[in-house]
């Protein structure tokens, strides 16, 4: 079952943006209205951010760019909201993850969530950080690559219809980083149809279709849902560490789409 709470201003403020911007990527500056429209006057502070940014220079393939954030200890207790925004993409607002207490009540070091996305044109890309009490800090990089919004999907749009919805969900322990820390990764197969592809068959741009809810929990607590665009690669991936006391408790799953379809998975399962 999908919060509500955790959803509901992540994706409003995702569709403004998809609504403002959508072919405005030809913009000299695109950041200063993108910035207005999610976060308004608020202060936002870059020079300062307490938290890391890794993203390649150069793109490898515009259509799977890593993307991988660090939140050192000092400040993992406080991660509240983390909104990845690409300037030039179609949509630039590509995910809004929104931390729960379960995520933020056992401190086990630095804390990593990694993901991929498309690239459509030369871009900074952005990680925006909200922490608990309400401070705004921002990292930038850019990162030299095209074409990854209208990139041929891996497989032809029936058949990626037909086989998607397969859910991984995995988790491993570490002693070097004590009892209570986990490292977890949610795979799920899904062609996140942009709306800018087209089909080789047909030669008509196959519909925007992509997961746009996803959450995860560790037992029946939320750790962290996160909304998203076009601009998540296909066969979204997200990988992350967390910390445990619970030992016998399993990560779980539910993700729904754009057409609501609904998928889930847990550890020991296959997923639907």
């Amino acid at each position: 079952m999908f919060s509500p709470r955790c959803f509901a201003a992540s994706a409003l403020a995702c569709l403004a943006v998809t609504m403002t911007f959508t072919g405005s990527a030809s913009a000299s500056e695109p950041w200063p209205l993108i910035r207005e429209e999610l976060f308004g006057n608020k202060p936002l502070k870059e020079s300062a951010a307490p938290f890391v940014l890794y993203a390649p220079a150069q793109a490898a393939d515009a259509s799977v760019v890593p993307i991988d954030i660090r939140f050192p200890a000092p400040i993992a207790g406080k991660v509240k909201v983390l909104t990845l925004v690409i300037d030039r993409n179609p949509a630039p607002v590509a995910a809004t993850f929104t931390f729960e207490d379960a995520y933020r009540q056992l401190n086990v070091g630095e804390r990593t969530l990694s993901t991929r996305v498309r690239i459509d044109n030369f871009s900074k890309v952005r990680a925006i950080l909200e922490t608990t009490d309400g401070e705004l800090f921002m990292i930038s990089k850019f990162v030299a690559g095209a074409g990854g919004c209208s990139a041929a999907a891996s497989k032809d749009p029936d058949e990626a219809i037909a086989t998607m919805g397969k859910v991984q969900v995995k988790s491993g322990a570490s002693a070097l980083h004590g009892e209570t820390w986990r490292d977890g990764t949610v795979m799920i197969r899904h062609p996140n149809f942009t709306g800018m592809q087209m089909d080789a068959k047909t030669k008509n741009f196959t519909p925007a279709r992509y997961v746009d809810k996803v959450e995860v929990r560790l037992g029946d607590k939320l750790l962290f849902a996160m909304t998203g665009g076009i601009s998540i690669s296909e066969n979204p991936n997200f990988r992350f560490t967390y910390g445990t006391t619970a030992i016998a408790d399993r990560l779980s799953v539910t993700a729904k789409d754009t057409e609501n379809a609904t998928f889930s998975g847990g550890e020991g399962d296959s997923g639907t």
